[in-house]
């Protein structure tokens, strides 16, 4: 047998491996990604945390404190019960949105976007980290707004299935239309657009503050078509125990918002739109 030259040996010594080579699931990085994004808006709790708590309790002191006293009850319960579920969904639906949008906007705008795309990180594992940051914090504000309300409305707790479920569902859906919302944005003004133009107009007008069924139409009708009105009636079932719409119909276009929306995150990250140009 010919002897192999030892520096044909060092050559092969030194070939670097693969850019990706695991197999399955890389849990390291998606759990670092993911801590990445919760740590982002845990450093700076008093915008992120203390700031939508204040926001809900000033709606809670101008609709109920101001407008409640004359009020009939709404849906057989007093209107601070009434509103409050609303609320805290509110809350979830735009620190949810806020958290993943600003985060990919921000890195792009500062030409960070590369320590994303550099680590050994598949588009599911992208989306599922951002999705999963955005979804914590929407879910801890919730949690938050929740416990700073209570003592001003005695809220009950009829459901927790229900509660959980459209609470989540809601997190995780803003978070993914945040990612495609940040990497479709190429400047704050374009973020400015999809928060006063698409995501505020559709939670307001979603019976955050009334009964759907008392507009006339056809705004009654048009309400049932916005899908943030079945995460809030879902949400507000789970406390009082009573909805507008059909209950079924919510959990099933819950269930599939969070599918679509995954999907096109994944479309997006694998084709790099707007990432790699």
């Amino acid at each position: 047998m010919k002897d192999v030259p030892s520096d044909a040996v060092l050559v092969e010594a030194v070939i670097p491996p693969e850019p990706r080579d695991y197999h399955g699931v890389n849990w390291a990085g998606l759990r670092t990604l993911y801590l990445r994004e919760v740590r982002r808006f845990w450093k700076v709790g008093l915008q992120t945390l203390a700031a939508p708590v204040v926001t809900s309790l000033l709606y809670m002191m101008v609709f109920v404190v101001a407008v409640g006293a004359t009020r009939q009850p709404v849906a057989g319960v007093n209107f601070a019960t009434f509103v409050a579920p609303g609320l805290i969904m509110m809350s979830i639906l735009n620190n949810a949105f806020a958290n993943s949008s600003s985060s990919l906007l921000q890195a792009k705008m500062n030409g960070l976007i590369s320590d994303f795309l550099t680590p050994p990180l598949s588009p599911p594992e992208h989306v599922a980290a951002f999705a999963l940051g955005a979804a914590t914090r929407g879910v801890l504000v919730g949690a938050v707004t929740w416990l700073a309300v209570l003592p001003f409305t005695g809220l009950p707790l009829t459901h927790l299935w229900a509660v959980a479920y459209f609470g989540i569902g809601a997190s995780l859906i803003l978070g993914l239309l945040g990612i495609m919302a940040g990497l479709w944005a190429e400047k704050f003004d374009h973020m400015a657009v999809v928060t006063n133009f698409v995501v505020m107009p559709m939670t307001f007008l979603s019976g955050t503050f009334y009964l759907v069924e008392r507009l006339p139409e056809p705004f009654r009708t048009a309400s049932h078509f916005n899908p943030f009105f079945y995460l809030i009636d879902g949400f507000r079932y789970g406390f009082i125990g009573r909805a507008e719409g059909n209950l079924f119909t919510g959990v099933g276009m819950t269930a599939g918002l969070v599918i679509a929306l995954a999907c096109l995150c994944l479309w997006m990250f694998e084709t790099g739109y707007k990432l790699k140009t």
